[in-house]
């Protein structure tokens, strides 16, 4: 399982020094043989272990073409997924394409999500955790059902 999260440098050719810790589970988990894609619903980027990505491959091909929204899903999640594995020093690169979609700079966040990596700037991170926290409960003033549910 996936979790925690790191903070660290890209290199000026593009490369991301994966954490120790996280490689020692990518090699258990994929042999480091991975896909890096870009995330739907953020601009971060989405680093499956190659099990975890076959999983998400079969349930975007058994979307329909004929569906407008399967078919863009397809064309983004399909279309920009890069295979991808460590090199000897624990590094992966990543493509000019996909560091200009999720905005990466120099100083990354990489969030452990269960079954994947968020790969964030960590500028955009900052920002988007501080929204979330400052969201949460302003609303009613009380935790939303979501958090209730998960019984901290």
């Amino acid at each position: 399982m996936l979790r925690g999260i790191s903070t660290l440098n890209l290199d000026t050719k593009g490369r991301l020094a994966i954490p120790s810790r996280l490689r020692e589970q990518l090699a258990a988990l994929c042999e480091n043989q991975m896909v890096l894609t870009l995330n739907l619903l953020d601009r971060c980027l989405w680093l499956y272990p190659l099990p975890q990505w076959e999983i998400i491959d079969a349930k975007l091909g058994a979307l329909s073409d004929f569906d407008k929204q399967s078919r863009r899903t397809k064309q983004m999640m399909l279309g920009y997924a890069t295979e991808c594995a460590c090199d000897s020093q624990g590094r992966i690169l990543i493509p000019p394409v996909l560091r200009e979609f999720a905005g990466l700079k120099n100083k990354i966040t990489i969030l452990g999500q269960r079954n994947k990596l968020e790969i964030w700037d960590d500028e955009r991170w900052s920002q988007q955790r501080d929204e979330l926290l400052d969201h949460l409960g302003k609303e009613t003033g009380e935790p939303s059902e979501l958090l209730r549910q998960l019984a901290l």
